[in-house]
């Protein structure tokens, strides 16, 4: 693994391109109807409603099913959308002989925590830099990374976008500022974690910004059954589409912590944890003035049914018997104030929109790596 050198941040994109009581008591770490919600059936209905959204752009010509061959080589092969559930992580270090079976279906114990390399963790951060790279370059420029910053080990494939090359039309300044600041983070955490993974680091697999974005919506009730959701519409769709997944990325990384071993690796995904948790700040706060608060909590539901969790957070506090209940939520964490995680499989279930990869996913044939 590479040096994980620092380097100082360059110039941004030129135009051309409380009260200490806040949160006491706040939410627990989650609301008990949300709980009761997840137990009879939430995820069954969300999965429901993916299956149907599926079956009814097949119908209607919009996609067409794809093999992980096919999806790079645009060659369309009929597949068994039930077939090739993951269910467990496959773990390597570049350093072990022979390979560890970890289990998904929790937070890993210490034990566990210890079968995976910190290249596997960096390369599981990479997959979801990638996503977020992308989206945001092409909000604000309409293209993504270039061809030199998406190689690697692995399936590399194409983004697919309901628009090639559209980009959102911004009608506010500060927040197409907000949109270039943080693209350019995404993009410097694409390059750092390449450059420190070196030789290791996995390729840009597929990536779908069209139908994920529109199944995503459909299990939130954004749209309606047989509309579509396209985040580079307009500022609004924009703003929505990034709260999707900018939660994810920092619970992600709070819940890989416990795999790091080496401490300069630790300290770096500590620091990208950061920056990460300002961005999904940023959005939150812009959603909470916007006063998109009904379908912000929406997501954040949809988001807990799909991972299999009752801890996710929407951007008003939603606990009855808070003294804050209905107010603002910006900062999602338990009644200690302290963030919480998702394990690698919920982070999965997320961008997955689902137990596996389908053609509806963020990730449609999975992302490249041990942890997948």
């Amino acid at each position: 693994m590479a040096n994980l050198e620092r380097t100082e941040r360059p110039a941004r994109y030129d135009g051309a391109e409380g009260d200490s009581f806040k949160r006491h008591p706040k939410q627990t770490n989650y609301d008990r109807s949300r709980e009761r919600k997840l137990q009879c059936g939430g995820v069954e209905t969300f999965l429901r409603s993916v299956r149907s959204f599926m079956a009814r752009i097949f119908a209607q010509g919009r996609m067409t099913a794809m093999s992980s061959d096919s999806f790079v080589s645009g060659k369309s092969k009929t597949i068994d959308m039930e077939a090739g559930r993951r269910a467990f992580l496959r773990t390597a270090g570049l350093a072990t002989a022979g390979a560890a079976v970890l289990s998904l279906t929790g937070l890993p114990s210490e034990a566990e925590a210890q079968t995976v390399s910190d290249t596997a963790v960096l390369n599981f951060a990479l997959n979801l830099e990638y996503l977020e790279a992308e989206f945001y370059l092409r909000a604000i420029r309409g293209t993504g990374l270039t061809d030199a910053q998406i190689t690697g080990t692995g399936t590399q494939g194409p983004v697919r976008q309901a628009v090639a090359g559209q980009s959102v039309p911004f009608t506010t300044p500060a927040i197409r500022e907000y949109a270039m600041e943080i693209a350019f983070d995404e993009e410097n955490h694409v390059n750092f974690l390449r450059s420190a993974l070196g030789g290791a680091a996995a390729a840009r697999p597929p990536i779908d910004l069209d139908s994920s974005f529109s199944a995503a919506a459909l299990a939130a009730g954004l749209i309606q059954p047989g509309g579509t959701f396209n985040p580079f519409e307009s500022e609004s769709n924009f703003l929505l589409g990034a709260f999707i997944f900018e939660d994810v990325g920092v619970t992600a990384y709070k819940g890989a912590a416990r795999f790091i071993s080496n401490k300069d690796v630790l300290e770096a995904a500590a620091g990208i944890l950061a920056v990460e948790a300002y961005h999904a700040g940023i959005i939150r706060t812009i959603l909470f003035q916007r006063g998109f608060v009904d379908a912000a909590n929406r997501i954040s539901q949809a988001r807990d049914n799909v991972a299999g969790t009752a801890v996710d957070q929407g951007i008003t506090v939603s606990d009855p018997a808070s003294p804050m209940a209905g107010q603002a939520n910006l900062v999602p964490a338990d009644r200690n104030s302290v963030a919480f995680s998702r394990s690698p499989q919920q982070v999965l279930n997320v961008v997955y929109l689902g137990g596996a990869p389908s053609p509806v996913s963020f990730f449609p044939i999975g992302t490249n790596g041990d942890i997948r």
